[in-house]
């Protein structure tokens, strides 16, 4: 593919320049980092800025917390042209949270930088009529979910002859077997493949993902492993106990450890609903984020959540996959994931940014073999909680950092 934006000449970081600015990005662009007290790049910012503005087709992973959305939203939106009223770039997302957040930090960057571009977020289970009636201003980025927008492009609303680039986030779950087909017949109305730049970021690249990505046009793939610093700063326990105690082991914990932010993963929507009813009787201030919750029961567990008025937040995958809550302290695996990459995104939900937190797995007896795997897989040590002893305490930073995925 022919780069489309070789006139951005990548400079030597100085002295004099901001560093942003130095991977190519506009001055506008790399302010919006200044004024949020950013002013180091992350290791996946510094790699993939001054590729995707050489309109280089990319697979970017690094762990949660390191900066991929601004690593992508940066540059894309230094190449829409402000001038052109018409869909230049797309970026989907696996889930209506994700897809909120990821909106919300471009109208920011947007916002901050004083560009005269637009954005809108397009996302299922939003109301339709008002989306169309917003379309008629003329977004150049628009970001959400692949069937809302094959929806909105069959109805003759969302015109998409002029798209560009776009961006996968959380791209191995976009490219699972549940989410490739509804892809590809977006990609349908887009036009033709060669004529793209495809952007796919994620904090896991599973093989299966990878060759997905690689029949859509031979990405470069670049990645950022965690230092080990940040590997320190996040304990892996487990706490051998019966499946029926689990909910009770819970409880103890979160009083015994005085948990202040902790996400409880669980398997089955099922067992999460009825876990959740006895932490509540027996005084938990706990609430849950659920797949088949309706959108506006969703919002307002992770804003009580975030506001400190719920303890435990009880939730099936859809939370461990980019969201970023801010003050996680601890992350509790009632049941085992289901893969290691699994573990990995419900363990970057804490230890974010400088912070330090812990994860701990509530394992039986017959899962012990399974925890010996996650193990190996991912090179860690899980350590065994004893009930009398007490984790470290581990103080969660508020700093100040570039926080968006």
């Amino acid at each position: 593919m022919t780069a489309r934006a070789s006139r951005y000449f990548i400079h030597e970081w100085g002295e004099d320049m901001n560093r942003f600015e130095a991977l190519g990005l506009q001055l506008e662009l790399a302010q919006v980092m200044e004024k949020q007290g950013m002013n180091d790049p992350t290791a996946i910012q510094q790699q993939v800025i001054p590729k995707i503005l050489q309109g280089i087709h990319l697979v970017g992973q690094a762990p949660t917390g390191t900066g991929k959305t601004l690593a992508y939203l940066l540059p894309l939106l230094q190449m829409l042209d402000a001038s052109l009223p018409q869909v230049q770039a797309v970026v989907l997302a696996p889930t209506y949270e994700l897809g909120m957040q990821i909106a919300h930090v471009a109208e920011q960057a947007i916002r901050l930088s004083g560009l005269a571009l637009r954005s809108q977020a397009l996302i299922g289970g939003a109301n339709i009529a008002r989306q169309m009636d917003k379309l008629k201003q003329k977004p150049q980025l628009i970001i959400g979910s692949t069937g809302r927008m094959l929806e909105l492009s069959r109805k003759g609303k969302l015109k998409l002859a002029h798209v560009k680039t776009l961006v996968l986030d959380e791209f191995d779950r976009m490219l699972d077997d549940q989410n490739v087909p509804h892809l590809r017949d977006f990609l349908d109305v887009l036009p033709e493949e060669s004529k793209l730049q495809f952007l796919f970021f994620s904090a896991t690249a599973p093989k299966k993902a990878l060759e997905r990505a690689d029949f859509l046009n031979h990405p470069e793939v670049i990645r950022v492993k965690e230092s080990p610093e940040d590997l320190l700063r996040r304990a892996h326990f487990c706490c051998m106990v019966p499946f029926r105690d689990k909910a009770a082991m819970v409880r103890k914990l979160t009083r015994r450890l005085g948990v202040k932010r902790g996400l409880v993963f669980i398997n089955r929507a099922f067992d999460a609903e009825r876990t959740l009813s006895k932490l509540q009787y027996e005084g938990i201030r706990a609430g849950s984020l659920l797949g088949h919750s309706g959108k506006m029961e969703r919002k307002q567990a992770i804003a009580d959540f975030e506001k400190g008025k719920l303890q435990l937040l009880l939730s099936t995958d859809l939370a461990a996959r980019g969201l970023d809550m801010e003050g996680i302290d601890y992350v509790f695996n009632l049941d085992l994931p289901d893969s290691a990459q699994l573990y990995q995104h419900r363990a970057g939900r804490t230890a974010r940014a400088g912070a330090s937190g812990t994860v701990i797995t509530l394992a039986d007896a017959k899962e012990t073999v399974k925890l010996a795997e996650l193990e190996k897989k991912l090179d860690i040590q899980i350590r065994p909680l004893e009930e009398k002893n007490s984790v470290p305490k581990r103080k969660v930073k508020r700093a100040r950092r570039n926080k968006k995925e």
